[in-house]
Parts: C-alpha cells; structure tokens; sequence
C-alpha cells in the first residue's frame, strides 16, 4: 500500500522551499490546472510515501493545532544536524511542542501553513 497526504495551501512557492529546499525532500512530480488545481508532490523516490500540496482559487480554511504533526526519522545524527543546521541558515527557529515526548526525542518546528513538523532524533 502506497501514502500520500494532501493539504491545500494558498502559495505553493514558500511549501516547496520549506519542504525541499531547507528540509531536503525532492519534488517527485507537479500538475498544472488540473480541474482548476496547480499541485507539486513531495517525497524521496520509492519509499512509497509522498506529501501532495494544492493551490486552486478558493483559499485553505486550516485550523492546526499543536498536536496536528507530520514526523520525519532521519536516519543517522549527521542526517538530523543536517536537517536542524538548515533550518538554523534559514532562520526558522525551534518551537516548543505541546507533547513532552518530543521534546525529548525531537526537534520541531512550523511550516509556512502553520502545520508543524517534528524532525525525530535517530535512536542509538
């Protein structure tokens, strides 16, 4: 069985260099004007998941929440210091997570969307 999650958005440009260009996913593919939807899905090739954004004319009505995450394991400490070093370049700070546990086992941080990701500290 294959995943996708899917979220509209009022812009894609600022999704895609978070996910992409600061987080290090790929674009897998895009669509254009597809029943009045533009779309990018993101991802790493064949691991058969992929986050699909959408733009169309009609804006998102999100209400995230503190506890609405999408967690990301990288494989190894260097992956994670990669990942946390990044977001520090960009200026995109921490921020602090309603769940103690990840705190302790993660670090986490806010999407242009105000969804937030937690980046998961590889297990030793």
């Amino acid at each position: 069985m294959k995943f996708r999650i899917a979220r509209h958005t009022a812009d894609l440009q600022p999704i895609i260099h978070f996910y992409c260009g600061i987080l290090g996913l790929d674009i897998l593919g895009e669509f254009k004007n597809h029943d009045d939807y533009d779309g990018v899905f993101i991802g790493k090739g064949n691991l058969g998941w992929h986050l699909e954004f959408t733009v169309s004319g009609e804006l998102p009505d999100h209400r995230p929440d503190e506890d609405d995450l999408l967690v990301f394991y990288p494989e190894s400490m260097v992956e994670f210091n990669t990942i946390r070093q990044q977001f520090s370049t960009y200026d995109i700070s921490e921020v602090k997570p309603k769940n103690p546990y990840w705190a302790e086992n993660g670090i986490t941080y806010v999407d242009p969307d105000g969804f937030r990701i937690v980046i998961a500290k590889p297990q030793s």
